[in-house]
């Protein structure tokens, strides 16, 4: 479905990225990913994916900051000549984040969840102009829609992922370029994994099914979205529980 296509997905070496990268590597991509200080995980996810026979690439990196994320994008390209898809998967919860917090802490959320995103999708869409063609997926939250207080500005951070994505969409669009994003609910990675069993219990109760999403359950609908069977697919958010 992707032989030789060029997918390049920030925060790959564990959860949903990880998940992500080996189902499109399993589909016949070649993989770069990002990691910021898993390099275990990173190197792990490398030889899965060099195992189907897959070219793979991990590169460390902090993309908070700006020109961290021109060096990631202009690496790739030097290395493959080019990218197809992006996939904004980077980014997490940060412990603390109440509403009643002091702004230190909703500024480092947005940097970690916004930020960054606006970072790698700058430099990719330069990359896709000059291709005429190109495809982004974002990674954002249930909490974009409905709001958290006890996640607030993560829950804001990832409603405005969901805002920038329908921008880059509109942006892409004329030269037959994407942007969709997805929002997934508690899924079975990252804060989850260490939550109170209380607060999870009580998650749990809220969700349609009674369990956690599965990391490849998201990454099924994020190789969707990247696929010609979602060509007419643009600017939408999707929901999954």
């Amino acid at each position: 479905m992707f032989k030789d296509k060029v997918v390049l997905i920030t925060g790959g070496s564990s959860g949903i990225g990880m998940a992500t990268a080996l189902l499109f590597a399993e589909n016949r991509a070649n993989i770069i990913i990002t990691y910021k200080s898993n390099k275990k995980g990173a190197q792990e996810v490398i030889n899965k994916i060099q195992k189907m026979g897959q070219k793979a690439l991990a590169i460390k990196a902090d993309l908070i900051k700006e020109k961290n994320a021109k060096k990631v994008v202009d690496r790739v390209v030097k290395m493959f000549g080019r990218i197809d898809i992006l996939v904004n998967n980077a980014g997490r919860y940060i412990d603390g984040d109440e509403w009643n917090l002091d702004s230190n802490t909703w500024i480092k959320s947005l940097k970690q969840n916004l930020v960054s995103v606006m970072n790698m999708s700058k430099y990719a869409i330069f990359v896709f102009q000059k291709q005429g063609r190109g495809i982004i997926i974002n990674i954002a939250s249930q909490h974009a829609i409905s709001g958290q207080a006890d996640a607030i500005s993560y829950g804001a951070a990832k409603a405005g992922v969901i805002n920038i994505t329908q921008s880059y969409s509109k942006l892409l669009a004329p030269f037959g370029g994407r942007a969709n994003s997805v929002s997934p609910s508690a899924a079975n990675t990252g804060y989850w994994l260490t939550a109170p069993k209380e607060e999870l219990e009580e998650r749990l109760s809220q969700t349609t099914n009674g369990k956690l999403v599965e990391p490849i359950e998201i990454a099924e609908k994020i190789v969707f979205l990247a696929s010609d069977e979602a060509k007419n697919i643009n600017g939408q958010n999707f929901l999954i529980e």
